[in-house]
């Protein structure tokens, strides 16, 4: 299992709303994310930039670079592109993170 930090970024007051669509997240894309191997998914907010900061857990062989081909998550960012930065295809821009100290 690998942990992986990256960083988003809001559009300046869309944090309700990315807030709801979140708490209204859609099961098959749950499916998806799960099936491709991501697990103890979490994205955390600075509300003063509204920028996004996500950590999850994915598996040994896991297939997250296949999700961008898969039509839910084609229409997710779709979904999400109105209320955050992203790129020509609709995916949000990610900002890899290095870990820097981790606790176990």
């Amino acid at each position: 299992m690998e942990q992986i930090g990256f960083r988003m970024q809001l559009n300046d007051g869309q944090l309700l709303e990315y807030r709801r669509r979140h708490d209204e997240i859609w099961p098959e894309l749950i499916t998806l994310l799960k099936g491709a191997g991501i697990s103890d998914y979490s994205i955390f907010v600075h509300e003063e930039t509204s920028s996004l900061f996500a950590v999850l857990r994915r598996a040994d062989g896991h297939a997250m670079d296949s999700l961008p081909l898969e039509p839910v998550m084609q229409r997710w960012w779709e979904y999400m592109a109105d209320i955050m930065a992203s790129g020509e295809t609709n995916e949000p821009l990610v900002e890899p993170l290095e870990r820097v100290f981790h606790l176990a």
